[in-house]
This record gives structure tokens, sequence and C-alpha cells, in this order.
């Protein structure tokens, strides 16, 4: 049974029912699970479902013909001889039905025969807009669907009824994976293992999650050992350098001086590999909310997994080779967890909670204001002349919301409710001003008057987020 996706599926569901030809782009970083859901979404249809790899071009076209002949039930046929004829076949065979072609990593076709998105664009152009055919296009490699498919340099630009990325599971969608585990437990697995469908399923709710991570992940035989090594590996020609580059913005070196002096790679080249991790959705870029320039930016690992990898497991391989795994988790991962789910994960978590309130309801929650810009800020106070951080701004012109996030075992106070109001008096064009504390170890009492008192103080704790 496939968890989740629901709003995908429709989506192909409604493009389906709309009838007449329909060309849909799908895209999405490996192990997101999108092979699954065209899976799922082909289960009851007419469909020719082909999964490129990284064969030569004559043998790709001879295992799509045997795709082809078989959905058709024809047997005994040389395989086309090229792959205009083998799609004029399927328009002139399928012309009449409802039929889905679903090409998967399509760019394995593209790097082994170049011309593919010509030919499908010129098939597109004369024969398909005529049929009842349902294209699907799949990738992983963001660079080359980006560019290659989606951009206006692209044969296929403007041919496309729909493009569809396919994004890694929040946290309530990750926590379906594992519905056993207390709330803190959830949430603590999901920032070690990210919303990447491939990951999750190697959770067993069953199990602690120190057995789960250790057999899992920090363990030689296990499936997850070496998966951020060997997708490099895949995407990119020098993988050690962008070892390097990774593993200091996931010790905390996140701006471009510091990581240069980390890895010891001039300026100019690692800003070129920078960019390519920010291409493949490995890295992300952040300025301080509401600034356009980048005079600040830092860059983060977009990918909980591989902030967890690389924070603990890259420079203590050695353990893990020497089957000392749990030794490894005791000792390495342990007394620094707590700190490593409150330093991002749980902030991403209540950002995400905020996202799916705005302009909505959950219980007797509801925000104040729609807001249109939410991110982090950070910078110097005015006043006393230090560097101040805010977690969450979500703001329009007038209103804002200020929100703190404390992943601590101990019950937050009026205290932070006091700092933060500090923090937002560095912000006067704001008019009307709110705050949200998420905690994940609840309120004090008499936080929890000042709040009823106040009117716009909104508690938030783990319960809530799951709720």
């Amino acid at each position: 049974m496939i968890i989740g996706r629901e709003r995908e599926l429709g989506h192909l569901k409604e493009r389906y029912d709309r009838g007449g030809f329909q060309f849909i782009v799908m895209y999405g970083r490996r192990r997101v699970g999108k092979t699954t859901i065209i899976s799922e979404f082909i289960k009851d249809k007419p469909a020719i479902f082909f999964a490129a790899q990284e064969y030569d071009d004559t043998t790709a076209l001879k295992l799509f013909s045997e795709r082809v002949f078989d959905h058709f039930g024809i047997g005994d046929l040389p395989p086309f001889d090229t792959w205009n004829r083998a799609f004029e076949f399927i328009a002139r065979e399928g012309a009449s039905e409802r039929l889905v072609l679903a090409l998967d990593e399509f760019p394995y076709l593209a790097a082994a025969n170049k011309s593919i998105p010509s030919i499908l664009q010129n098939i597109i152009d004369h024969l398909y807009r005529k049929t009842e055919l349902f294209l699907i296009i799949c990738g992983s490699s963001m660079s080359f669907m980006e560019r290659g498919v989606l951009s206006e340099k692209s044969p296929l630009y403007g041919r496309l009824s729909s493009q569809m990325e396919v994004l890694p599971f929040g946290y309530r969608d990750s926590a379906r994976f594992f519905p056993r585990y207390s709330l803190e437990d959830k949430l603590a697995a999901y920032g070690i293992m990210g919303g990447i469908p491939q990951y999750l399923i190697h959770i067993d709710d069953v199990r602690s999650l120190r057995d789960n991570i250790v057999t899992g992940i920090l363990s030689r035989p296990s499936a997850l050992y070496e998966e951020p090594r060997n997708l490099l590996k895949e995407e990119l020609r020098r993988p050690q350098v962008y070892n390097a580059i990774i593993e200091a913005i996931a010790k905390g070196q996140t701006r471009l001086n510091d990581i240069v002096t980390k890895t010891g790679i001039p300026r100019d080249k690692c800003l070129k590999y920078i960019r390519s991790l920010l291409e493949l959705h490995i890295l992300t870029r952040e300025t301080p909310i509401g600034e356009e320039t980048g005079k600040r930016s830092i860059y983060k690992l977009m990918d909980n997994f591989f902030k967890f990898w690389y924070a603990f497991v890259f420079e203590n391989t050695e353990l893990v080779e020497q089957g000392n795994g749990g030794l490894l988790y005791d000792r390495m991962v342990t007394p620094f967890l707590s700190e490593f789910t409150g330093s991002e994960v749980f902030e991403n978590v209540c950002k995400e909670y905020l996202r799916k309130l705005n302009g909505s309801k959950r219980g007797s929650v509801q925000l104040p204001f729609l807001f249109t810009h939410i991110g982090r800020w950070w910078g110097s106070s005015p006043k006393t002349k230090t560097e101040i951080e805010i977690d969450i701004l979500a703001y329009n012109r007038k209103e804002a919301l200020f929100c703190e996030c404390k992943w601590t075992n101990r019950m937050m106070g009026n205290d932070i409710l006091e700092t933060l109001k500090e923090k937002a008096s560095r912000f006067p064009q704001f008019t009307s001003q709110f705050y949200v504390l998420f905690s994940k170890s609840g309120f004090t009492a008499s936080l929890k008057r000042a709040a009823a008192e106040e009117g716009n103080v909104l508690l938030v704790d783990l319960k809530m987020l799951y709720a």
C-alpha cells in the first residue's frame, strides 16, 4: 500500500479524466518515490511503462520495442530500427484508446541518444495531439530535467500539459511510516531520515529508534550506509571535493568564506561546486527573510538524512567498518541528537506547520492573519549592538508573526516570550505583532496564563503539531 502522495495521484487522475492528449513531466531527486507514484497510477489502466537505465541507444531501443510489442500482444517482430518508428507505431496502434506511455528516467534515454527530445517534439506536434495518449516523462537528474525538458531551450518546451516536482514528505506524512512511535521519536526519526520514502521504509517502529539507526545506517551491510556517497558518485565527477564541502556545511560552516577556509578549496572553484550542489537540490541558499541581497547568505543541506550522515557518519566510517555502529551511536550520536534535532529540523517542522495553518483552521487553532512571506531572520540589534536571530518570521505588509522554537527538555517560560518581544521591537514597520512559541516539552503555567491574558500569543506543543 502506498503511503501519502494523495495530491500527486489526484492530479494525475484529474488530467487523465480530461481526455485527449496529455503530456505530464514529473521530476524529483532520486529515491523520492516517482516510480512508485507512476506504478500506483497505472495499475488499473492500459499502459506501457518503460524504465530506462544506462544502456547504449541500441539496447535501450530493443528493450523499449519489447515493452511495446508485449503491450499490444505482438510477437516475433524485430525491434524498431529508430525511435521515430517506435513512437509512430504507438500513435497508430493506440490512437483510439486511452493509453498511458510512461518513460521513466528519461535522462538516460537522452544521454544515449541526444536527438530523442527533438524526435518526441515532432511526434507530439504531428501525431500525438490527435490521440488519447497520456504521456509521462519522468527523471531524477534535476539539472537535465530543468534544462533539457522544462527550459525554453528544450525542444519540448511549450508542449506540456502539466509539470510535477515530486518533493520529499513533510514531517506529518513521514510519521505515517512509524505510527507506533511516540511524538518525540516520530520527529527525531524524521530529523534523521528526512522525507524520502526509500529511507523511511527502513524504520521498523516495533524496534527502538536507536536499533533502527544502528542496523539501518551504522552497519556495513545496511542499505543506507553509503547512500549519500553513492548518490554523489552517480551525479558528480569529483565526489571527494563535494564531500568536503557538504561535510563542512553539515558541521556548521555555512558561510562561503568559512567553507573555503575549512576545505582549502579556492573561492572561485568552491562557488562552482556549490552551484552544482544547488542544482541537484542537495544544498539550498538562505538569506535573512526580507533581504534581497546575498551578502549575508548561508548555505544549508536540504535533506535531513544528508545532514545526519555527514555530521555523524562521514568521518567515523572506520568505526562502522569495525562493526562498532552501536558504540558510534551511543558515544557520538546520542549526546548530540537533541541539539541536532533542535538546530534546524524542529524549526523547519514548525515552519511547515505554519504553512499548513496559513489561511486555514486546524481544530481550534487559526492564525490571526494570512502571511505572504515566511523564513528565518538574523542580524544585529541597534540597541544592544549584538547579533540576534528570529527562528521564524512570517508577515504580510503590516502584520507579523515572531516565532521561537525550542527542542529542549525544559518547559518554556515567560523569559522566552519577553526575549522574543525584545527581538520583535527591531521591526517597528509591523504595526500588528503576534508571537508563536513552539516547545517540545510544553509550557509553564505562568506562560500559559500570560498567553491567555495577552491574546496575541499562540503556544504550540508536539500534540498540536501532530493533531
